[in-house]
């Protein structure tokens, strides 16, 4: 592992610490109890915090400050003034926490994190009122920041319309279950809207509650999109390649689903038989056999390499964005989250 892999790891697990702690204090089990220990089952499950953890450096680099010396409850903005970015931080943790409970009840997943997924812990009525819960949360906490009025306004407006966009990518992979032709462009879009919007979030919200012009904003906005968008071409494959027990979840559940990634899509064009590669539709019934021998098809296409290179096309272009913040070691950090998001291996 190179040091800066490790440096990386390290500024993902402080920040984790931070939000970790959190937790608890602004989201307490209370009355009613049942509903409360759902909402926080999966957060406590674990996770990385990498939004959050971009939200906070993306606040270090703008106002130049060395990682970790300033307390994110009291953080100055560009104009004179405080901010409390830790809740933004905890805003967009519990957004994405209450897609991923979601998301597992559309597909009726049975893990996340390792554990029973929400519905599966609890059922499907107090899922789905965990999921709504966090939902409205987010936005109690992103505006508890003290920032001015206008910043705190413009940031929730910003989180709002991301939440539309997240639903109408959801909406469009389960289209695409269902469509034998899908394009890779159509692909990136969906993946744009499902996963990247709440990347580009976590990075242009900072911007916007301390000061920061719109043309700030809106580049670490696109540097969201497009690391986002790799972030999720990676957990594809991730799917593919990483075991299950690493993973949290069944390996190859989503080649097991018919779901449309750009591995599949590249292999369609190569002539692979995707629909026929697993001979099975439930992710209980599929072997790990069976899994390797569509892996080693679809490596064989060149898919796997495929995804795997346009993946680092895009993280190369969202790096391009951070020329925006100031030149320090918080922007560093970010550029190495960036290499980060498609190196892991779970």
């Amino acid at each position: 592992m190179s040091e800066g892999y490790q440096q990386v790891e390290k500024a993902i697990l402080a920040r984790r610490e931070r939000v970790n702690e959190a937790l608890p204090e602004e989201l307490p089990v209370t009355r009613p109890e049942h509903l409360y220990e759902a909402t926080r089952y999966l957060l406590d499950a674990g996770g990385k915090r990498l939004r959050p953890t971009v939200l906070l450096l993306v606040a270090e680099s703008l106002l130049d400050v060395e990682p970790l010396s300033v307390d994110y409850r009291d953080f100055p903005t560009l104009t004179g003034g405080q901010a409390d970015v830790l809740s933004a931080a905890l805003a967009i943790e519990v957004i994405q926490t209450f897609t991923l409970i979601h998301d597992d009840i559309m597909d009726d997943d049975d893990l996340r994190r390792g554990v029973p997924a929400v519905h599966k812990e609890y059922d499907l009525s107090t899922a789905i009122l965990a999921g709504d819960t966090l939902y409205s949360k987010a936005f109690e906490f992103l505006l508890e920041t003290g920032a001015a009025d206008d910043r705190s306004v413009a940031a929730n407006k910003r989180l709002a319309k991301t939440c539309t966009r997240i639903c109408e990518g959801q909406s469009l992979d389960i289209e695409f279950e269902q469509r034998d032709a899908v394009t890779p462009d159509e692909y990136l879009e969906m993946v744009e809207l499902k996963t990247a919007v709440l990347y580009g979030a976590a990075a242009s919200i900072p911007a916007t509650l301390l000061g920061a012009d719109e043309e700030t904003v809106e580049a670490l906005y696109n540097h969201g999109l497009d690391v986002g968008r790799a972030f999720q071409i990676q957990d594809d494959l991730l799917d593919l390649t990483t075991p299950s027990e690493k993973l949290g979840k069944q390996r190859g559940s989503d080649l097991v689903e018919n779901k449309q990634t750009l591995v599949t899509l590249h292999a369609r064009q190569q002539g692979v038989d995707v629909e026929n590669l697993v001979d099975t539709d439930s992710v209980d019934e599929v072997s790990e056999a069976e899994i390797d021998e569509a892996v080693a098809t679809l490596r064989e296409a060149g898919s796997i390499e495929y995804a795997r290179n346009r993946a680092q096309e895009l993280v190369t272009s969202g790096k391009e964005n951070l020329e925006v913040l100031p030149d320090n070691e918080a922007r560093d950090l970010l550029d190495g989250i960036a290499n980060y998001l498609v190196e892991r291996e779970y």
